[in-house]
C-alpha cells in the first residue's frame, strides 16, 4: 500500500495560484488512481478532481472547472494539482487520495495541506 505526503499549501491573494503535490511511497504508485478533495471549516469534505486513471478522463468540480489542473508523474510517484485564479471560497484543507485500480473507494489518504486565499 502507498503512503502519501503532501506540500504545496500555504497563503495567497485571490487571484494568485498554487501548485500542491502529493509524494507517494512505495513502487505501486502506477497501480493507484488519484483524486484530490478538500474540506473547508464547517463543511464535508468534496472532490476536487481526479487523474486520467480514475476513468479514463480526468474530473473537475464544476467549482474548479477551468481553474484548477490534475497531473501526475509515475516516475517521482507524485500528483500534482495546479491551482490558477484562486478565490477565498477556495480556502480549505487540501487532501489526496489513492484508489487501487478497478477498486471503488479511495482508501489511501495523505495528511492534507492548508490553503488559505485571501480576499
Amino acid at each position: 500500500q502507498v503512503q502519501l505526503v503532501e506540500s504545496g499549501g500555504g497563503l495567497v491573494q485571490a487571484g494568485g495560484s498554487l501548485r500542491l503535490s502529493c509524494a507517494a511511497s512505495g513502487r505501486t504508485f502506477s497501480s493507484y488512481a488519484m483524486g484530490w478533495f478538500r474540506q473547508a471549516p464547517g463543511k464535508e469534505r468534496e472532490l476536487v478532481a481526479t487523474d486520467r486513471r480514475s476513468g479514463g478522463s480526468t474530473y473537475y468540480a464544476d467549482s474548479v472547472k477551468g481553474r484548477f489542473t490534475i497531473s501526475r508523474d509515475n516516475a517521482k510517484n507524485t500528483v500534482y494539482l495546479r491551482m490558477n485564479s484562486l478565490k477565498p471560497e477556495d480556502t480549505a484543507v487540501y487532501y489526496c487520495a489513492a484508489r487501487m485500480l478497478g477498486g471503488q473507494v479511495y482508501d489511501v489518504w495523505g495528511q492534507g495541506t492548508q490553503v488559505t486565499v485571501s480576499s
